[in-house]
């Protein structure tokens, strides 16, 4: 194994939330930096939430955001994610061991019992219940064979168990807050911190990333490293993704399934870049490229205090790469456009010869494939022009104009942005017009829409398409 190693574990219950994104990621890019190892690990031992929908979901948001991973056994090939399901006889194996080496115990305490001395020790007026055990140091197991019984962690009730966390310093928890906390239950499952360290004891990790909602959690894992004689992974614990009124991130804040961003047409690489900077920074740097947030990324730069979601600012970075990836990767804004393109009614092939000089027309009109779809369709279809329009634009004085741009543009030898410009400067001159006369009805015609460029829009449709909607245009001016 390398030397190092971080895994993202979501548990498959719905959608995959921006913040487990961002963790994901987080560990994704330390792990590139350091030419180490990513493990994609699913937790679906909650059997009554944990479906395979969900599972889908999660698998299907790491691919659109390219966030690879290196292995996994598991039921789906060679390169699935792990999942613990499968892995339910190394649970028991590492309880056992437990057991033997006097770490943990058989508790046969049932839920009767628990529930009684829940309500003693409210009604003594006492808080903060621990369950203690009569089977913590029961000598002889009980008289029914076929009792059934759970795997407990037998806490220890003096000291502290304390670690440096990469991201929030020093913490230290004193170990009489633990109770023996349930390992397994009667029916095999491991409850999370136990599966937890077994899996990353096991796989190897070397750094667990995490949300701070976890801190809770490590006193009692790094116990259970200490009790299998393990050294515990390097903890990196992330203040939450917050709403921009400080709230808890959710639905009625803004999308937070990243599925939701790839519907609203955003880049996966921009979706990375927002969730990067919302909570680590390098200098002033905003916007970074994929490889830059790999070169950089580092804990010592990540903030102890929660973000907060900000969707201008989102939308912005969103912009930047588009328009970036316009300038330098046209044919890649071609293929993922043309499904946004379909959901208008339009098919077009990416390799159309049309649609990499219609993107770039509207490179300063749109900032994600949405809008960018809405801008470019009538390039691809007859454009639709409304009444109101219609009434307003094409009206009878404008068939003449529109009749001599047709016989001016027709006599145009290369059929460019430039010459189009400039015959018809020409043309205007020697009929005594002025652009405005004519340039809003073939804007319509041509398109469909009041506004937007003209000879740009020429070039990109052609000589027979744009004098065939100009002659419509004019049609329709007459009536």
């Amino acid at each position: 194994m390398t030397s190092t190693r971080l895994r993202f574990a979501p548990s498959p219950t719905g959608y995959l939330h921006i913040g487990g994104v961002r963790t994901a990621l987080y560990s994704w890019l330390y792990a590139r930096r350091n030419g180490g190892e990513f493990v994609l690990r699913i937790e679906d031992t909650d059997r009554e939430r944990s479906t395979e929908a969900s599972v889908a979901i999660v698998l299907e948001s790491m691919a659109w955001l390219e966030l690879d991973w290196h292995e996994g056994p598991g039921k789906d090939g060679p390169n699935a994610p792990y999942y613990q399901s499968q892995r339910l006889d190394l649970y028991r194996e590492h309880a056992e061991k437990l057991v033997a080496t006097g770490f943990a115990y058989r508790c046969y305490a049932t839920k009767d019992e628990i529930a009684a001395a829940r309500a003693a020790h409210q009604a003594s007026g006492q808080k903060g219940f621990r369950f203690e055990s009569p089977w913590r140091d029961a000598k002889a197991p009980p008289a029914d064979p076929d009792a059934g019984y759970v795997y407990r962690f037998k806490s220890p009730k003096t000291g502290s168990t304390g670690w440096v966390d990469l991201v929030k310093g020093r913490i230290d928890v004193p170990n009489d807050v633990q109770q023996d906390f349930i390992l397994l239950r009667t029916d095999g499952m491991p409850l999370y911190n136990f599966g937890c360290v077994v899996d990353d004891l096991t796989m190897g990790i070397t750094h667990v990333c995490r949300g701070d909602d976890h801190v809770v959690n490590t006193p009692a894992q790094i116990l259970l490293y200490e009790a299998l004689n393990a050294q515990p992974p390097a903890f990196a614990h992330l203040p939450m993704v917050l709403a921009p009124n400080g709230e808890k991130l959710s639905k009625r804040h803004a999308a937070v399934g990243v599925l939701e961003y790839r519907d609203m047409g955003y880049l996966p690489d921009a979706v990375l870049n927002y969730l990067a900077r919302l909570g680590w920074s390098h200098g002033d740097q905003e916007i970074f490229s994929r490889d830059e947030l790999i070169q950089h990324f580092d804990w010592d730069h990540v903030g102890s205090t929660a973000g907060k979601y900000d969707a201008k600012k989102f939308a912005y970075v969103q912009a930047e790469h588009f328009r970036k990836a316009i300038d330098e990767r046209p044919e890649t804004i071609a293929r993922g456009v043309v499904p946004f393109l379909a959901k208008r009614g339009v098919e077009v092939d990416a390799a159309d010869p049309r649609l990499v000089p219609a993107i770039r027309s509207m490179k300063a009109r749109s900032a994600t494939y949405v809008e960018l779809a809405d801008k470019i369709d009538y390039y691809f279809r007859e454009p639709s022009i409304d009444d109101a329009t219609r009434t307003k634009v094409l009206s009878p004085a404008a068939a003449d104009a529109l009749g001599g741009l047709v016989s001016a543009l027709e006599a145009v030898a290369t059929f460019d942005e430039a010459t189009l410009e400039a015959a018809t400067k020409a043309w205007l001159e020697s009929a005594g017009k002025a652009i405005k006369e004519v340039a809003p009805a073939a804007r319509v015609a041509l398109t469909g829409r009041a506004h937007g460029g003209l000879f740009e829009v020429m070039e990109t449709l052609g000589r027979d398409a744009t004098l065939a909607r100009l002659r419509a245009g004019a049609a329709l001016a007459r009536g």
